[in-house]
């Protein structure tokens, strides 16, 4: 069993008025901080995944740096492809794989593909992943009902606004 937390990146530019591309969209200044208040408070809730994986894509890289940071565990911190664009239960399998040996895994990436696969990991039902938000899922095997939904924590339960 692998402890996943899937992290969804913080408040970003708005994607109608960002010029450049989208993949290099940054976090808001708001986002930035709240995603400090969040490390705080996962920090003192005790999180220490062994990996932190992170999809390339500015806003989400920017967020896994900051809660690496904070939880101490810059050290850490990993880039995969994988968690761009299409992220799946399929992907979520292979980064499990590369990381076998890791009991807790933090996953730092996007919607709608995040909502999708906690969804499918747990047999179904609707999971709305808001920005910030961070849920916990108990994986016995990445594949459809191969997990367990442990908490899903909103944004301003984590300290965010």
């Amino acid at each position: 069993m692998t402890r996943v937390y899937f992290l969804r990146h913080g408040k970003a530019e708005n994607r109608a008025e960002w010029r450049g591309s989208d993949d290099e969209r940054p976090l808001t200044a708001e986002g930035e901080e709240a995603m400090r208040r969040e490390a705080e408070a996962l920090r003192a809730l005790g999180l220490a995944p062994d990996v932190i994986v992170t999809s390339p894509l500015a806003r989400a890289r920017r967020t896994a740096e900051i809660v690496a940071e904070g939880l101490g565990l810059s050290g850490r911190l990993v880039e995969d492809e994988r968690l761009a664009h299409g992220f799946d239960v399929r992907r979520l399998e292979q980064v499990l794989t590369a990381h076998a040996g890791a009991g807790a895994v933090m996953v730092v990436g996007h919607e709608p593909d995040f909502s999708a696969a906690v969804a499918e990991l747990i047999g179904g039902g609707e999971i709305v992943m808001k920005k910030g938000g961070l849920a916990r899922v108990d994986v016995t095997a990445p594949a459809a009902g191969g997990g367990e939904l442990v908490w899903l924590l909103t944004p301003p339960l984590l300290g965010s606004r």
